[in-house]
């Protein structure tokens, strides 16, 4: 037909070439569908996103041809000018269809990690090439992956240069056309109306996929194309925040004078009372990776992959209901350090110039020596930026180690445990010590050397049914228990230990099955992904508590100095855990990906999305009493402000939080 309307050679390949890549898109949509689809949905209730979708579509495959289609309109460009033009068009198709399948790789494996597209977030990756590039090796079968993605560009090559051969032999017994300029311009306007967004009144943007008003809705209507370029705007701290507006509720949160105003609200001295010790102890935080409360046996897993941690949870003041802000190791040793959840959408504050610079209530131990020990480099995601805001603090990462490196996260944690005890143990004044782990973290290598651990054979089912994907990772899990045991029994040996603090707590969770060990909440709203222990350990210091009430992440630098009746300047949105006239218990979440924000406290668990209108309410606790439409309004208006109280004071708080 293109033909008999004596449509040019190159507007003929176009149409081919688009018919490919939308086949291209829409198979990648509906692989989406059958691997990411809640149960809940219907697929006749996917319509709409599909619909949406195809306008997206429409728009990425218009901006790849577009480059054709203009240079074209000058003849020696086309690519059926000569068999030299013909490669180049060939080789850029080629160049762009491995981008295309690269994001859309990227895009399952983003997908199936935290249910949502591809974002600017991956950049990050490219901020540290060499921890990235090591992971991705230890930890993917990367040669199988390139192997296929090399094969599908050959195909999809094949498929172009075929294309091209068959316009010319359609065309080679038709009297040669005179170049007609028109179809190229009408080529140029239809493109053009698809990149506007086809059949829109307005035009086509990234926030029209959350009309849809449900998270997987969204994220199939949008492709990791849109996701990822427009996110880029996401990657710097917004400074629209609304937190004045906010303030009333915060003060009533943090309990703040009535007659303090906005900005000294947060930055109030605290003056916990007289001196609780004879001596000033020692503290040890000790910030574990991926450290899930439901994997664990505190939770009452019955696969018991933490025995001795488990013990030690019974000597100490342990809080089973801790919740970081958000997921990801940067995001939760910033809100640890600061006090303050990462709110920032699309890339860690660690890495953002404007918001790395945070006080920290650390600081205030003014006679304290610091230390930071971690098992890799500090540089990695500029975790040496943030840790630099503790003043005059003894750095100790990779290649400042006797010990050699297991892995790309450095040396394993059991040798990192025993080399900051001999450090510490040489220290003469008292010490603030922090220490990250990595090890239960992919590649999940746990070091030859240590021959005493014991590796247990777990049916898959079992496996499955309580939480963990793999053996391997079950072993990974089971081995931060193991290291921590051998800490603590050198650490015994050591004078500083009877004087000292120890304090346990995750960077995260894990997303995961919990349903054997808790509500429906922490699968279905991802809760597992924030919930990690928090223990006080000091057994000839403090007595044995077990805390049931929600509490954060950013509240243990407060709890450490009121332990220790230590003044200190609070510029986080923590409290003081034992502070006794504490009168509401919260802790802030954030989902970055999807865009939720919620609060979860004693009883139930708020969240509702910034991109679309939607909101919900579920019980983290088990026969809960039912509430009353009104009651249950009541509830939800409280955490809704509370929410977004929370939300708007930390965007303010990391740009003007700064460590003077």
């Amino acid at each position: 037909m293109l033909i008999s309307w004596r449509v040019p050679k190159t507007i003929q390949w176009i149409v081919k070439l688009f018919i490919i890549y939308l086949c291209i898109f829409t198979a990648f949509r509906i692989a989406t569908v059958i691997f990411f689809k809640p149960q809940s949905i219907g697929l006749l209730d996917l319509f709409s996103s599909f619909w949406l979708g195809l306008k997206y579509d429409l728009r990425w495959i218009a901006i790849i041809l577009l480059p054709i289609a203009v240079f074209s309109l000058y003849p020696r460009l086309s690519p059926f000018y000569s068999n030299r033009s013909k490669k180049r068009w060939t080789a850029y198709l080629g160049l762009i269809t491995l981008l295309v399948l690269f994001f859309y790789g990227a895009d399952f494996g983003q997908f199936a990690y935290v249910n949502a597209r591809l974002n600017a977030d991956a950049l990050i990756f490219a901020e540290d090439p060499r921890e990235s590039l090591q992971m991705v090796w230890q930890s993917y079968p990367v040669v199988w992956i390139l192997v296929g993605l090399a094969g599908a560009v050959m195909m999809m090559n094949w498929m172009f240069r075929r294309t091209h051969v068959d316009v010319t032999e359609k065309n080679l017994n038709i009297h040669k056309f005179t170049y007609r300029r028109r179809w190229h311009v009408a080529a140029l306007l239809l493109l053009g109306w698809f990149v506007y967004g086809f059949f829109m009144t307005k035009p086509l943007d990234f926030f029209r996929a959350f009309d849809l008003n449900d998270e997987f809705k969204s994220n199939l209507a949008l492709n990791p194309l849109q996701n990822f370029f427009t996110t880029l705007r996401f990657r710097s701290p917004d400074h629209n925040s609304r937190a004045d507006a906010y303030f009333g509720d915060m003060r009533r949160f943090l309990q703040l004078d009535k007659d303090i105003p906005f900005k000294k609200g947060y930055s109030r001295l605290v003056h916990p009372g007289s001196k609780a010790f004879e001596s000033e102890p020692n503290v040890v935080l000790v910030i574990c990776e991926s450290f899930s409360m439901y994997k664990s046996s505190m939770s009452g897993n019955p696969l018991n992959s933490t025995p001795y941690f488990n013990r030690m949870c019974n000597e100490g003041i342990f809080f089973e209901r801790c919740f970081t802000p958000s997921f990801g190791t940067a995001r939760g040793v910033f809100a640890t350090i600061t006090g303050i959840p990462d709110v920032q959408l699309s890339k860690f504050s660690t890495r953002n110039e404007e918001s790395v610079n945070q006080r920290t209530i650390i600081n205030d131990f003014d006679s304290y020596e610091k230390y930071y020990f971690i098992g890799g480099r500090s540089q990695f995601n500029n975790f040496k930026g943030l840790i630099s805001n503790i003043n005059k603090v003894h750095l100790f990462e990779e290649g400042k180690y006797k010990a050699p490196s297991i892995n790309v996260w450095g040396i394993s944690d059991k040798n990192l445990f025993l080399e900051a005890n001999d450090i510490l143990a040489k220290e003469q004044k008292p010490f603030f010590a922090i220490i990250q782990t990595a090890d239960n973290h992919r590649p999940f290598n746990i070091p030859v050397e240590d021959s005493d651990f014991v590796r247990r054979t777990v049916p898959e089912d079992s496996l499955q049914n309580y939480g963990f994907e793999t053996l391997k990772e079950y072993h990974a899990f089971a081995y931060t228990d193991y290291c921590i045991q051998k800490f603590m029994e050198a650490a015994r040996k050591k004078p500083w230990f009877e004087n000292t603090i120890f304090v346990f707590t995750g960077d995260h969770g894990v997303e995961g099955n919990a349903t054997a060990m808790y509500p429906n909440a922490w699968n279905d709203q991802r809760l597992s992904e924030e919930h990690v222990p928090l223990l006080f350990y000091a057994p000839a210091l403090l007595a044995a508590q077990k805390r049931t009430e929600a509490v954060s992440q950013v509240d243990i630098l407060p709890t450490i100095a009121g332990m220790m009746q230590q003044p200190y300047l609070n510029s986080t949105l923590g409290r003081d855990l034992l502070d006794k006239s504490k009168k509401e218990n919260a802790a802030f979440i954030i989902y970055h990906a999807p865009g939720w924000i919620g609060v979860v406290n004693d009883d139930y668990f708020f969240r509702k999305n910034i991109r679309f209108k939607k909101e919900e309410l579920v019980p983290v606790r088990n026969n809960l009493p039912a509430l009353s439409v009104q009651q249950q309004d009541s509830v939800k208006k409280h955490l809704s402000q509370l929410t977004s109280a929370m939300y708007e004071t930390a965007r303010w708080m990391l740009i003007n939080n700064k460590n003077k």
